[in-house]
């Protein structure tokens, strides 16, 4: 085995694929808009066909949309030739993917497609193809070569089609004023979906699973308080439940650095941290991940609109919660 040959021919492919991907560029033109013309005024479904691996990245294009604010679905052209056409409406896209243009599954239903008046957007290889021809609009999406030494097995093609399909995706989010938010809500599993949806007040410790001492209490009981929660910290607050500063293990090592304390002599006050970091219960959790990183704590208060506090959390709950 020639391991610089092996690296030399992955370096080849890419070098390939990325050629192809670079002449989509001057591809972007009247014709683009118009197909993305035609998916915004969709008042249905995007419908996404293709055989083979074109279907394989039709499916994907078909997901893409859909998570990104277009809905859309991808229908097997062999299926849709023996019942499954009735998934198609008049109220439709049809976005039909072949590279030679003269895939006969497709070509099969393009006139049922036709009849229903449904708009027929295109992506092949070769303009002049039957499909190219039928098509309301045509996306050329051919390539000088395969990244197969054979010339034989869809590479260059597929990487091509996959990303005009994405600046198809990317272009109606765009035009659609599509955001987090909406993402978040057709994402509402795994981790994404969490960083995402999820408030801090879907994941802090109130009430009595909220550390805090009153301004006066020692340090003693400021560290019994911080044991008993096991928050790494405790809010220090006065007679009214205003926060006024914060004592984290980072300020008991500081304090401890200093030499000898009395550890019930010394008050909360004399050695917390004033003015600390807070966040508010209606803030995202990604926010508060975001603030500790960026202040490296691993606790913030939670507080509410008059600076009282309502709850705590830490980077613990964060982990908990899947928002890291």
């Amino acid at each position: 085995m020639d391991k610089k040959k092996i690296q030399a021919l992955a370096q080849a492919v890419i070098d390939t694929e990325q050629n192809a991907i670079q002449a989509l560029k001057s591809r972007i033109d009247d014709t683009f808009v118009k197909a993305c013309e035609y998916m915004l005024a969709c008042e249905g479904r995007i419908v996404v066909t293709g055989m083979g691996k074109s279907g394989h990245i039709g499916s994907k294009i078909a997901a893409t949309l859909a998570s990104t604010g277009s809905p859309a679905f991808f229908v097997h052209p062999g299926e849709a030739s023996h019942g499954d056409l009735g998934m198609i409406t008049a109220k439709d896209v049809v976005l039909a993917i072949s590279n030679s243009g003269e895939t006969d599954e497709i070509l099969t239903i393009v006139p049922l497609i036709k009849r229903l008046a449904v708009p027929l957007i295109a992506m092949t290889g070769n303009p002049k193809s039957t499909l190219g021809r039928d098509a309301s609009v045509h996306l050329d999406i051919s390539v000088e070569k395969e990244a197969c030494p054979l010339g034989l097995a869809p590479t260059s093609s597929t990487t091509a089609t996959l990303v005009m399909g994405d600046a198809l995706a990317v272009a109606l989010l765009e035009t659609r004023g599509f955001t987090a938010d909406d993402f978040a809500l057709s994402h509402p599993g795994g981790r994404l979906g969490k960083r995402l949806l999820l408030h801090v007040r879907d994941i802090m410790h109130t009430g009595d699973e909220c550390p805090k001492v009153r301004e006066t209490a020692s340090l003693s009981e400021a560290l019994v308080e911080m044991t008993h929660k096991k928050l790494g910290m405790t809010s220090v607050v006065n007679d009214k439940n205003k926060i006024l500063g914060v004592f984290t293990d980072g300020d008991l090592r500081r304090v401890l650095d200093h030499g000898q304390v009395n550890i019930k002599q010394l008050t909360i006050s004399q050695c917390m941290t004033a003015n600390c970091k807070t966040i508010a219960s209606h803030q995202l959790a990604a926010e508060a991940l975001q603030m500790m990183d960026s202040m490296s704590i691993n606790a913030l208060p939670v507080v509410d609109e008059n600076n009282n506090l309502i709850g705590a959390l830490n980077m613990h709950d964060l982990l908990s919660a899947g928002v890291v």
